[in-house]
């Protein structure tokens, strides 16, 4: 934090003096594993990409994992599954899980009796507030076809007077998430999150943050967009609507050579850059293959962070007292038959909220169908009998 305000700091300079300045505040290589780097009021951001094989009837991959499989070096990666790859069920306090899909599809179960699955563009958005317990299955639904999946994960910090809110769950289906297309249709952007208007014609007014996350004040400038450019594309991420926010750009996907505010870049690098700034995104069009970003950005929270795994407070009193009410309350136990909770292969995407279900809108109609085609065929039975 303290980095990124000196740079800050000497970027105004320059723009004071009247010299030109370069919105790229630094330029690092990603890791080749793990986490990315990201900056208040971001805790973590993780960006999965998992080539699986086709499942058997079980969903399962073809063989076990080891309880603790990150290599980076293989197609797939099996986390902390053992026969279906995921993370089986585990606490949260204190913070947001933000889980912005591309390609595949994710088992969620929780806690609170939520459930769903989701994927091919939707967003899942979780508030562990007081505490949850929630499971991320990662089910191998085609026997046919490789499971591809690809998603970012990022945890989002809640300040202190909203750690020990009510938990919460949100799925927003990939229809109503807005979409920008630069009219030569060569780069596109998907604003899973972000309620100020930074492309044209494109506002944010479906998949609206939950009431106590950092994000519902639009003063805060959180944003959460996918960008992908085409050879040949390009677009501006205009400059913050709040110049003290941290802003973060990650080149996840496309080879060397993308243009970065006229600066040519090196295949999968973390920028920071200046909010105060415009900043252009060119691929040229000798390249052969897209290019994709995260774009990441946000006020700082500014508060003191303590962080013990899967708990995030202020204090480190306050992470014991995680424990200890973790241990005596599990924070409402676990409803689910198993703790790598998974449902049926045939299900389709959905969520359950509060006991009612819901789907995607072109999925509902089709759900809706198939229902009254089963009233027809009970009926014309008892007919029969």
């Amino acid at each position: 934090m303290k980095m990124l305000n000196k740079l800050l700091r000497t970027a105004a300079l320059t723009q004071k003096r009247g010299v030109a300045s370069s919105a790229i505040l630094s330029n690092q290589p990603l890791p080749s594993a793990g986490p990315y780097p990201t900056g208040d009021p971001y805790l973590f951001c993780v960006y999965h990409k998992d080539e699986y094989p086709p499942g058997n009837n079980k969903m399962e991959a073809p063989s076990p994992g080891n309880g603790h499989d990150f290599n980076p070096s293989n197609p797939y990666r099996m986390y902390h599954g053992k026969m279906i790859p995921g993370f089986p069920q585990h606490p949260h306090r204190g913070f947001e899980t933000i889980t912005a899909t591309m390609e595949g599809v994710i088992d969620h179960a929780d806690s609170a009796g939520n459930g769903g699955r989701y994927g091919e563009g939707d967003l899942q958005w979780m508030t562990a507030g007081e505490g949850i317990v929630h499971s991320e299955m990662f089910p191998l639904v085609k026997t046919d076809d490789n499971n591809t999946l690809r998603f970012f994960q990022i945890w989002l910090n809640l300040p202190a007077k909203s750690k020990m809110t009510k938990p919460s769950f949100a799925m927003h289906w990939a229809p109503d998430i807005p979409k920008y297309t630069s009219d030569d249709k060569k780069a596109t952007a998907t604003i899973f999150v972000g309620q100020n208007e930074y492309f044209p014609g494109v506002s944010n007014t479906a998949n609206l943050p939950p009431p106590k996350s950092w994000a519902n004040d639009k003063a805060n400038d959180v944003v959460l967009v996918h960008i992908t450019i085409q050879p040949g594309g390009k677009i501006m991420i205009p400059k913050a609507k709040e110049s003290n926010v941290n802003r973060s750009l990650f080149y996840i996907e496309g080879g060397p050579g993308m243009l970065v505010d006229g600066n040519s870049i090196d295949k999968r690098r973390c920028l920071t850059l200046d909010p105060n700034l415009d900043c252009v995104l060119e691929l040229p069009s000798h390249h052969t293959i897209p290019g994709e970003f995260l774009w990441l950005q946000g006020k700082p929270i500014d508060e003191p962070v303590a962080q013990y795994g899967p708990f995030v407070m202020n204090t480190e009193k306050e992470i014991q007292e995680c424990f200890r009410d973790y241990k005596k309350t599990k924070f409402g136990g676990w409803p689910w038959p198993r703790d790598d909770m998974v449902f049926p292969s045939d299900k389709g995407r959905f969520a359950v909220f509060d006991g009612k279900e819901s789907y995607p809108p072109l999925q509902k109609e089709e759900e809706e169908e198939k229902k009254d085609e089963e009233k027809i065929m009970e009926i014309s039975r008892i007919r029969q009998i």
